[in-house]
């Protein structure tokens, strides 16, 4: 959300910042809308004062027994137009509040110019990719090699989309989301928090995934809506609070389920479980004043980059061009996980700033050092996609005989196994 204030105080700045994300400006019309609503406010409250001087006339006619006819004609005409004015003022607020809603966040000056994820920029690269003496498999075609993936049985009860994971590969889904706890709770400070996987919508509003990403999420027939990642409920658990100085910085993580419909991915990443419909997810939040939350942005993309190189699986940290760039987001930098059976790097992190675009949307605040109110900042970022680092571990780990080598840090987790298959 962004302030009408700024806009008037800007607008050509703010219309260059929409153009680089390959929108047209609005800056302007929404401006003169705000004069408009201005002016007829004004308007409101001469034609208010107008009423109460009138009231005092009619009173002091009929108490002289003086004829009131035409003040009282008067007074039913200022009537209607104070309604007109009133419903003029909300009508343009409600279509500057809409317009401004759908507007994302303003890109931090060191996010390069660019159209798609082509025009990314790779900041570094961490880790050997392995150098296999026979052709690496997919995931899929170990995990059903080893009768451990069901594709086919998911689809029968769920559809698309879905997998049913079984014996040691389940245990090592598991494995790793408890890893990835442990590390954010023990070694960063996250503190661990279950959280609910259905959401109203003003969670959903605050966290900037309505009104523009309604068709990603799946919506109840009660009006709540499933969660579309464990950033909604940690960041929104802040919502309309005003929060003391001393309670900053807020770290926050949750291991949940996370539910996207997909809409617009058909034909991407059918096979295997790359991009489903249900998946699990470690989340990372912090909450902070805006001073702190460039570092914290880095602390927190270190803290999910610690997991991939505990774990060993090669990794690229990538800063997102302006196209590129969430909605929500001022600044993203994505972690990409090696994936040999596919010969590709893939996502399995988003670290983002999201700066006050998030804190005005869900009226959350703090107090400053003044002890007047101003908006947080929040960030949050993947610590990680537990399915599609599984992904990785099985490709990156995988051995000739269709075993899959389970990284050290992981065996206690697993009962002390060394291997899957």
């Amino acid at each position: 959300m962004h302030d009408i204030k700024a806009l008037r105080a800007a607008p050509e700045a703010f219309d260059a910042a929409l153009k680089r994300r390959g929108m047209e400006p609005v800056a302007t019309l929404l401006v003169e809308r705000d004069a408009q609503r201005r002016q007829a406010l004004a308007e409101l409250q001469e034609a208010q004062a107008r009423r109460k001087t009138l009231a005092k006339e009619i009173g002091q006619a009929k108490r002289a027994k003086q004829d009131s006819t035409a003040l009282e004609g008067e007074a039913v005409a200022l009537r209607e137009r104070i309604a007109g004015l009133e419903e003029t003022a909300n009508t343009i607020q409600a279509e500057i509040d809409d317009t401004l809603m759908r507007l994302p966040n303003v890109l931090d000056s060191a996010v390069p110019d660019g159209r798609d994820e082509q025009d990314n920029v790779e900041i570094k690269q961490v880790g050997k990719r392995p150098d296999f003496a026979f052709t690496p498999k997919q995931h899929f075609e170990l995990g059903e090699a080893l009768g451990l993936m069901d594709f086919p049985t998911a689809a029968k009860i769920a559809g698309s989309r879905a997998v049913m994971l079984k014996g040691a590969l389940a245990r090592l889904e598991r494995a790793l989301g408890q890893f990835m706890l442990d590390t954010h709770t023990g070694e960063f400070g996250y503190q661990e928090t279950t959280v609910p996987v259905l959401v109203n919508t003003a969670a959903m509003t605050g966290t900037d995934k309505l009104p523009k990403f309604a068709e990603d999420s799946f919506r109840t027939t009660d009006d709540r809506w499933l969660i579309p990642t464990g950033e909604v409920p940690l960041t929104a658990s802040v919502m309309g609070d005003i929060l003391p100085a001393e309670a900053l910085p807020m770290r926050l993580t949750t291991l949940s389920q996370c539910f996207r419909s997909e809409a617009g991915s058909a034909g991407r990443d059918v096979r295997g479980m790359l991009r489903q419909h249900q998946f699990t997810k470690c989340e990372l939040v912090s909450i902070v004043a805006p001073e702190d939350s460039a570092a914290e942005h880095e602390r927190m993309t270190r803290a999910a980059e610690t997991v991939l190189e505990r774990l060993g699986i090669p990794y690229r940290r990538v800063l997102l061009c302006a196209g590129d760039t969430g909605f929500g987001a001022a600044k993203t930098f994505d972690l990409e996980a090696w994936m040999p059976g596919q010969d590709a790097w893939r996502e399995v992190s988003s670290c983002s700033n999201t700066r006050d675009f998030q804190a005005r949307r869900m009226n959350a605040r703090y107090r400053g050092a003044d002890g007047k109110p101003q908006f947080l900042h929040t960030l949050n970022g993947s610590g990680l996609a537990v399915g599609r680092v599984l992904i990785a571990v099985m490709e990156n780990f995988q051995n000739a005989d269709g075993t899959i080598t389970i990284p050290e840090p992981l065996r206690p987790y697993m009962g002390g196994m060394e291997k899957v298959g």
